[in-house]
């Protein structure tokens, strides 16, 4: 072993090789830069040699350098090589969290880059000359689409929720019913997000019924809060009760010491039950009937960036305004950029033609039949054995939102007499761009509601590669 740990070629002989030059130029390198990571390439190969795990050539052999700089190859791909990639969601899953939720439409992409690559007004006032300030800018449109009098943006909607309780109810009672202390992913609760922010947390009714007289009962001097909790990603059936808004808001009205806040958690902006799509409440329904305070999220059913949004009246909203954890909290001017041009579209009545979450929600079965059909007739014409059915199916909008809801679609599911739906699977998640897919029934099932026109023609060259390539 120690004799082949010698005969590695030394770091500065490498180094005057055509191959070490080649690499600098190819990949746009210092010297230094390339050099240490040729060290980090030997060091393995020694390491490999010493614990005998060595099945590459003689260190002393032309065939070693060669493959000293096809692992350096290797190494410069995976350290260097972008950790965000582009996926092609082929599941029918519309906000899948774990592939980023909602796409962006191109106008709100191209006003995103726009503010990036420039400065921009952020925090000026163009007209008075002066400092301005960020919460502004989608104030107008959010007060515009909800009937509210003042609005303000955080990072998301469990910091949302942090920052109402913490400026707002700090070393207070909240009363939540134990039916809504619901937990909102990733192990984030209602009642440890209540607990960390210092309100106090005042647990009424039970885990299926909660009565008005439970309310009226609970508020007492240190009361500082009613919270209602929308049952957006989960749901309740069979033998159950809830309180509506509108009776909580004539509760708070005879104590004027008490805020009523509703999480709203997806937050609907457009009307999906028009279309017969579950029974999402629209936030400006919400705050017409009185309610303090609402707080709901960016990227589920608005269609727009990772975002919390805060709206209701203007004496509360100012207050947390000015508290020390709203800068805290507070969305840098891309996120800004993305949401201000989705709430446009939602005033210019675009929302089904340029928001992708609202478009993808409502395609029509009919549509989706005509997307599936061809896709199957362009991947079988390929002649490479594949063969499919087209069968009904439903699409999960996801992210927590709209559990009950079931969105009817047609499923293509893809066969090969060789290649198993495992391999194919694995090809597909692992080419560029990454198709995710699912496999069910042993056939690798594709779900083209999450599918554009041109990521149809992509997944059909990634077959052909597949299938050529084995």
């Amino acid at each position: 072993m120690n004799q082949l740990v010698r005969n590695i070629p030394a770091i500065n002989e490498l180094q005057k090789t055509i191959l070490f030059h080649t690499f600098l130029h190819d990949h746009n390198l210092s010297r230094e830069r390339g050099t240490d990571l040729l060290r980090k390439v030997i060091a393995s190969c020694r390491t490999s040699i010493l614990n005998d795990e060595w099945k590459g050539p003689h260190p002393s052999s032309e065939q070693f350098i060669g493959e000293v700089f096809d692992r350096l190859e290797t190494l410069i791909h995976t350290s260097y090589s972008l950790s965000l990639k582009r996926i092609i969601n082929a599941t029918g899953t519309i906000l899948h969290t774990n592939l980023g939720r909602g796409r962006l439409g191109r106008e709100t992409m191209n006003h995103v880059l726009a503010t990036g690559h420039h400065y921009s007004n952020l925090e000026f006032n163009i007209d008075e000359g002066k400092r301005g300030s960020r919460h502004t800018h989608a104030e107008k449109f959010i007060c515009e689409l909800t009937g509210a009098e003042a609005a303000m943006v955080v990072n998301n909607n469990a910091a949302a929720v942090f920052l109402i309780l913490s400026a707002l109810a700090k070393q207070k009672e909240v009363i939540v019913s134990r039916g809504e202390l619901v937990e909102i992913g990733g192990s984030f609760r209602i009642s440890s997000i209540m607990k960390e922010s210092g309100a106090c947390l005042h647990e009424i009714g039970t885990t299926n019924k909660t009565h008005l007289v439970d309310y009226k009962d609970a508020v007492n001097e240190e009361t500082r809060m009613i919270m209602k909790v929308h049952q957006s990603n989960f749901i309740i059936k069979g033998f159950t009760s809830s309180v509506a808004s509108d009776e909580l808001v004539a509760v708070t009205k005879k104590h004027p010491h008490v805020i009523y806040y509703e999480d709203l958690g997806s937050g609907a902006l457009y009307d999906f039950t028009r279309m017969g799509i579950g029974n999402e409440p629209l936030v400006k329904n919400v705050l017409d009937k009185g309610v303090d305070i609402v707080s709901f999220s960016g990227d589920k059913l608005l269609g727009g960036p990772q975002a919390g949004i805060i709206a209701g009246k203007k004496q509360w909203i100012d207050q947390l305004k000015k508290h020390q954890l709203a800068r805290v909290l507070r969305v840098d001017k891309m996120t800004l950029a993305a949401l201000e041009m989705t709430l446009l579209h939602y005033i210019r009545g675009e929302e089904r033609e340029k928001i992708p979450t609202i478009e993808t929600i409502t395609h029509t079965k009919e549509d989706i039949l005509n997307q599936s059909r061809q896709f199957a007739d362009d991947v079988t014409s390929l002649d490479f054995g594949f063969t499919s059915d087209i069968l009904e199916g439903q699409s999960q909008i996801g992210g927590g939102t709209m559990p009950e809801v079931g969105l009817d679609t047609y499923f293509v599911f893809l066969r090969h007499p060789v290649l198993s739906s495992q391999v194919i699977y694995e090809k597909l998640r692992t080419g560029n761009p990454s198709i995710l897919t699912r496999i069910q029934d042993g056939s690798i099932l594709f779900d083209l509601r999450t599918v554009s026109g041109q990521e149809q023609m992509e997944i059909i060259q990634a077959l052909k590669f597949i299938y050529e390539t084995n």
